[in-house]
């Protein structure tokens, strides 16, 4: 392959997670904490934001896809918060049961929840391992 047929790897641009109702998913992720980053109802897709970063996790519309009671065999997608085991007290006082307790890693600790598609997010911190943290 030449240089000019090379690609690279700039970053990630949206992770897309597919919900059977996108009004009904976007109150669950704002009651998780996101924030909405757009919607465009024609299309079926909305876009929560992460932190400062232009790319998001774009919600879409899949008409056929019914309620999933966790644990659904799909990927998990984890995402940096200051403090793990703050952001599970407050998924918990807005009504979001985590899947499990939370746990620890190597670089801090972990909680998991999973929308009503089967949508498996996890808050993970660096508390451990401060330096590899965004805030290092």
């Amino acid at each position: 392959m030449s240089d000019e047929e090379s690609y690279e790897l700039l970053g990630f641009d949206n992770v897309l997670l597919p919900v059977g109702d996108l009004g009904e998913a976007l109150a669950f992720y704002e009651r998780a904490g996101f924030t909405l980053g757009f919607r465009f109802d024609e299309a079926g897709i909305a876009q929560l934001k992460v932190g400062g970063e232009t790319p998001g996790i774009l919600l879409r519309a899949e008409l056929a896809l019914g309620h999933r009671p966790p644990p659904w065999h799909s990927p998990h997608i984890w995402l940096e918060v200051p403090d793990a085991r703050a952001a599970a007290r407050e998924l918990a006082d807005a009504g979001i049961t985590p899947l499990d307790e939370v746990f620890q890693e190597a670089t801090g600790w972990t909680v998991e929840i999973a929308d009503p598609w089967g949508n498996v997010i996890g808050f993970t911190d660096y508390t451990k391992r401060r330096e590899l943290g965004r805030r290092g």
